[in-house]
């Protein structure tokens, strides 16, 4: 479960899938991955360090500093070279000073980061959300059709549908689910029935996993009902959002998310998904709806797992469910409050007036969610859900979604 936003990655639910940590070397477009003796490597540019990254065939783990090595495995760093050739095509320009990168690919772009110690390996890295070139809408839409699996896409302009693809199919969506959260704090806010300001304790019963940082606060910690809302949809921390359910009750937020009953905690999640409650999950999954609330009491009693044994599609049955038109619909009850900025996700905050952005992942489960403001005076609403039994390639996901926005800004500005 989920958010993107342009920093590294982080554990799902709620993680940051939109940018990593990599990046390589080269002396000149046609070398081979091994060609460079280490003296010639002192010599290389941080740009030529990225254009040998996407022109080897292959990549050496003698182009990196051990330390760097150790925090990202060889593996991965392929991995995403792998899956930005496959969603931009052929490099075609590496451009940019010192650190800081942007990398012109054949079907769009890159922002990357690049440190390099003085005997030219790479000892920090990091990649940006990819940025597709600008296609018309249809075109848009025609490619999130080619990814396997189920996907949503939703276009709204001033609540009008610009553009469509199986927008009333509920999916999974990992921590966009958060927006019911807000939407039904705000309400009772804004009924008198609590303020931003008020203080409540951080208690243990809420902590849950990463993402997020209050699950490493200490108990008893004071926290604002703002600061909880503000964690929640910034970093998609999941600690601040089970207090968040806890205060105002499991019933409260499923009013908006009439799908998802009972609504789970995050904590309740990742409890049902660890393999050594195998049998919880099955009692889950068989009772209706007053049995499982039955089965979440027991939850408290159960352990939770280790991140690495959800890194896979697991119990995708088991999730929060919503239309790309009912994200949409979530986001339109939030997207003026200031906090939904913090975190813009995929899109650039400097082509549009206001951004407000929620989006989640989860191991085969991803979510993208943004309403943005135009300077004429349009608002626009972009929701985008791929659900698929295996692995997704995240960054083609973004890729899509990016070349999306940019067609909207294209038409936003058009006369």
């Amino acid at each position: 479960m989920g958010s993107c936003r342009r920093r590294p990655r982080q554990l799902a639910p709620g993680r940051t899938p939109a940018a990593v940590v990599a990046t390589v070397l080269i002396f000149g477009l046609g070398c081979s991955a091994g060609s460079l003796p280490a003296m010639a490597q002192q010599d290389l540019a941080p740009a030529a360090a990225l254009e040998r990254l996407f022109a080897a065939d292959s990549l050496s783990a003698d182009w990196f500093a051990p330390n760097f090595l150790t925090q990202v495995p060889l593996a991965q760093v392929e991995l995403i070279v792998t899956q930005l050739r496959a969603a931009l095509g052929e490099l075609q320009a590496v451009e940019g000073a010192g650190t800081d990168y942007r990398l012109t690919f054949a079907r769009g772009a890159v922002p990357a980061q690049i440190v390099l110690d003085d005997r030219g390996r790479i000892t920090g890295l990091f990649f940006g959300p990819p940025e597709a070139r600008a296609t018309g809408l249809d075109e848009a839409l025609a490619s999130f059709a080619e990814l396997p699996g189920q996907v949503s896409v939703l276009v709204l302009r001033d609540g009008v549908e610009l553009a469509a693809l199986n927008a009333d199919a509920p999916l999974a969506v990992g921590s966009a689910f958060k927006l019911a959260v807000l939407a039904a704090l705000r309400q009772e806010i804004e009924a008198g029935q609590r303020a931003w300001t008020d203080v409540v304790r951080l208690e243990a019963a809420w902590r849950s996993l990463p993402t997020g940082i209050l699950q490493a606060w200490p108990v008893g910690s004071p926290l604002s009902l703002h600061t909880l809302a503000a964690l929640m949809i910034s970093l998609s921390d999941n600690t601040a959002t089970d207090a968040l359910i806890h205060i105002l009750g499991r019933e409260a937020v499923e009013a908006f998310s009439l799908r998802n009953r009972p609504l789970l905690t995050t904590r309740e999640y990742f409890t049902l998904k660890n393999p050594a409650n195998g049998d919880l999950l099955e009692r889950y999954r068989a009772a209706d709806e007053a049995g499982r609330r039955a089965v979440l009491a027991d939850v408290p009693r159960r352990p939770l797992p280790d991140p690495g044994l959800l890194a896979v599609p697991r119990a995708l049955d088991l999730s929060w469910f919503f239309s790309t038109r009912e994200l949409c619909a979530l986001m339109g009850l939030v997207q003026d409050l200031p906090l939904m900025a913090v975190n813009p996700g995929v899109a650039d905050p400097g082509d549009w007036l206001r951004v407000a952005y929620k989006g989640g992942s989860e191991p085969g489960v991803l979510n993208l969610t943004t309403a943005l403001a135009a300077g004429a005076g349009h608002g626009y609403c972009v929701s985008a859900t791929w659900n698929h039994s295996e692995a997704l390639e995240d960054l083609r996901f973004y890729g899509l979604y990016s070349g999306l926005l940019q067609a909207l800004r294209q038409l936003s500005n058009a006369p």
